[in-house]
């Protein structure tokens, strides 16, 4: 039998439904791949049990000749920013260690309805703010891959969602939920030689998702092929009344309108995507995704996006202005860490649990978004920040009237060693300077994996689309994806 972790979303469900193997069997591999890679600190809880009692009921509604749902008998992994009812979420902060919701999240429910199983919950950068995993309470994820020179240094996978990236890569789970706020679901999967779609904003609820930057958070499924990743977005997506942005709209059968055929399509090559500081790899590796996207029938035309330079510090406003709203109900009174120095008063007790419960980047983004919203800076920041907001999506919508779609490089590089730009912030900041301005504006985007660097690292390309064409966007990476035959994998160390 082929090993059954080398199976994607797809393989599994088929191979389940068929009777090539029972969903016990997929279920026990991966549990058994889970346990075997502490080495990339990628899972904060392991949860074999939910996996295999998820398995279990697969193979009875097989037996029985009922529908085993889209995701049936599929493990997946869950980043652990997602509400599990009676399994500890953390956001992978010391200020939630141990909380356990009463609760599920409409989007896990809504792939446990599928027929997927939990294999555990995934480690993140802390409340989800950071591009390398290595702000997580829990410890660094370490990516499974390597330099090809022989190094042994630990290259980091991406973030916020690392623990997914790495996971997904590495084998030890055939798909995993992430969330994209200013590019944590694409950045980790070009990271990583994986596939991650951001839908657009409001496709899949938020509720239950543990907020970081409301207007623009959305969660979405990182996986081993564009065709996974459609499967498990039509899964995951759908209006949820317990959310006030959520699209109330019908969820697309996106896998059965994979088309990679591109003719008639016109992609768009915004000018100001060619910035300065880009890896000279990475702008080959986009060479190369406008041939392929000829290939496949689609004309290649120039557009023009001139509020792009603007994009990066706007978010770097707006997000953490959200964040410093969202992140005080971490207060030490109602639930997860609470500090109380002997002899203080509440106001100590707020300022000590806070202390001890957040890491040094979410204290960072809490105390921009505090100042940016004071009195005094408010109009100066926040507002100038919205309205620049506002002309990033006239861009795009402008843009529209000229393509169907955008192609661009989903990083400026490569994965780099973990630790070498952590006193760095700012450099951090840029790694997300492709993948912001399609979240400002709420669109759907693809990071497909196109090919290796000179180092034997992976370079991702990214599709933007426009409101609500997840299925365009799909496409577009689906032809990009049969051209590039991108087939590597890390080489097993862990």
């Amino acid at each position: 039998m082929t090993d059954l972790t080398e199976l994607g979303i797809k393989a599994i469900r088929e191979g389940v439904a068929n009777g090539d193997f029972t969903a016990r069997e997929v279920a026990e591999g991966f549990n058994a791949a889970v346990a075997a890679a502490s080495e990339l600190n990628a899972f904060i809880v392991a949860t074999p049990d939910h996996a295999l009692a998820a398995a279990d009921a697969v193979d009875t509604k097989r037996a029985k000749g009922d529908d085993l749902g889209t995701m049936g008998g599929v493990p997946i992994g869950m980043k652990d920013l997602f509400a599990t009812k009676g399994v500890q979420t953390t956001a992978a902060s010391h200020i939630l260690e141990g909380f356990e919701p009463q609760y599920e999240s409409t989007v896990s429910q809504n792939l446990w309805d599928a027929g997927a199983g939990m294999l555990g919950k995934l480690n993140l950068d802390q409340f989800a703010m950071g591009s390398s995993n290595e702000t997580s309470y829990f410890g660094n994820v370490v990516s499974p891959w390597r330099k090809s020179n022989g190094a042994n240094t630990d290259m980091s996978p991406g973030g916020s969602s690392g623990g997914s990236a790495a996971s997904v890569a590495a084998r030890i789970v055939p798909a995993a939920t992430g969330t994209d706020t200013g590019g944590s679901i694409r950045q980790p999967a070009a990271f990583a030689g994986i596939t991650g779609i951001k839908p657009t904003y409001g496709r899949c609820s938020r509720w239950g998702v543990v907020a970081f930057a409301s207007s623009l958070d959305q969660a979405g499924p990182m996986a081993r092929s564009v065709e996974d990743c459609a499967i498990m977005l039509e899964a995951m997506a759908g209006f949820d009344p317990k959310d006030a942005t959520s699209l109330k709209m019908e969820v697309p059968n996106w896998e059965a309108g994979l088309n990679a055929d591109l003719k008639g399509k016109k992609i768009g090559i915004p000018k100001e995507y060619r910035m300065d500081g880009t890896d000279a790899e990475i702008l080959e590796s986009w060479e190369q995704g406008k041939e392929w996207l000829r290939d496949a029938g689609a004309e290649i035309v120039d557009i023009s996006l001139p509020h792009t330079k603007y994009a990066l510090p706007a978010y770097y406003i707006i997000a953490p202005a959200e964040a410093s709203s969202n992140l005080a109900r971490y207060d030490g009174v109602r639930y997860g860490l609470r500090d109380l120095p002997e002899g203080s008063g509440l106001q100590d007790m707020y300022a000590a649990t806070r202390a001890a419960g957040f890491g040094d980047e979410v204290k960072r983004r809490v105390l921009i978004g505090t100042y940016v919203l004071s009195a005094g800076f408010y109009d100066a920041y926040y507002t100038q920040a919205q309205k620049i907001r506002t002309l990033v999506a006239q861009d795009f919508e402008k843009a529209w009237s000229q393509c169907d779609a955008i192609l661009a490089p989903t990083t400026p590089t490569a994965s780099f060693p973990l630790g070498s730009l952590s006193d760095d912030p700012l450099t951090m900041y840029l790694n997300d300077v492709f993948a912001v301005p399609a979240s400002l504006a709420g669109l759907p985007a693809i990071s497909v994996p196109a090919m290796l660097n000179s180092d034997g690292l992976p370079l991702g390309l990214q599709i933007i689309g426009k409101p609500f064409d997840e299925q365009g966007v799909l496409n577009a990476g689906l032809a990009m994806q049969q051209r590039a035959n991108f087939d590597a994998q890390p080489e097993k160390w862990w």
